[in-house]
């Protein structure tokens, strides 16, 4: 009975190490190749998260990976891409074998956001913490729209900062880009008598877009240093606030 009872002991020793030796939710090691992923990863519920594009590079998508941003990712458990960055298969390659490389679909609009926030958090297993992030997304985001409601501006955008034309309560009149805008598609953002231009400040076209008569603002997709996403909001419906006057 004695020897039963102690493998029983063992066997149940060696479960609970194989268990804590298993990094679950918020202790997940997350290397994320922008501060944009990151923002989602900590939307989602991890805690320990990296990331690979220093603050201050303009253009994230072009950021060429150092060899200790590479040994970085080969000790993360999950890796996080987006499908434009150019550099996506250096970190698919330097993954270790026990990472998770998941491509993250970054896209600012609050809907798709919490979709992919839900999506993440599964793979965390941190549903919890995702499900309180989103609520408090739902409660600062009406209240940004709440603040700017009224103005009602006639706004052209840039394809992947649109969704900013929503905390204002409109729908872009016109849309321009991703590629610099034509002579004709310019020709077609002036015949819409915008009040706003929404720029995008990881691909500006304000050169091009000179002969619009508008006010230009900068709408930046990329959360801070914090990873905070509903910061990101707040910060940018405060320079539509500014600007609406």
């Amino acid at each position: 009975m004695k020897k039963i009872l102690l493998a029983a002991a063992v066997l149940l020793a060696m479960s609970g190490c194989a268990q804590a030796a298993e990094p679950k939710g918020g202790g997940l090691k997350v290397v994320a190749a922008s501060s944009w992923e990151a923002g989602f990863a900590k939307a989602a519920g991890a805690t320990d998260v990296s990331v690979i594009v220093p603050a201050g590079v303009s253009h994230a998508p072009d950021y060429d990976p150092k060899p200790s941003d590479l040994a970085k990712v080969a000790e993360a458990d999950i890796v996080l891409y987006a499908a434009f960055e150019g550099f996506a298969g250096k970190l698919k390659e330097a993954a270790g074998s026990k990472a998770k490389v998941i491509e993250v679909a970054l896209d600012n609009s609050p809907e798709k956001v919490k979709a992919e926030v839900a999506r993440l958090a599964a793979e965390f297993g941190t549903g919890e913490a995702a499900r309180t992030w989103a609520a408090s997304l739902d409660t600062e985001y009406a209240a940004l729209k709440r603040q700017l409601a009224g103005k009602s501006p006639v706004i052209v955008s840039q394809a992947f900062v649109a969704w900013a034309a929503d905390l204002a309560g409109v729908q872009p009149a016109g849309v321009y880009g991703p590629q610099p805008p034509t002579a004709a598609q310019i020709a077609g953002l002036v015949a819409k008598k915008p009040t706003l231009i929404l720029d995008n400040s990881a691909m500006p076209a304000g050169d091009t877009l000179g002969s619009v008569q508008a006010k230009r603002v900068v709408i930046d997709n990329f959360p801070g240093p914090d990873h905070d996403l509903i910061g990101m909001y707040k910060a940018n419906a405060d320079l539509l606030r500014k600007a609406l006057g």
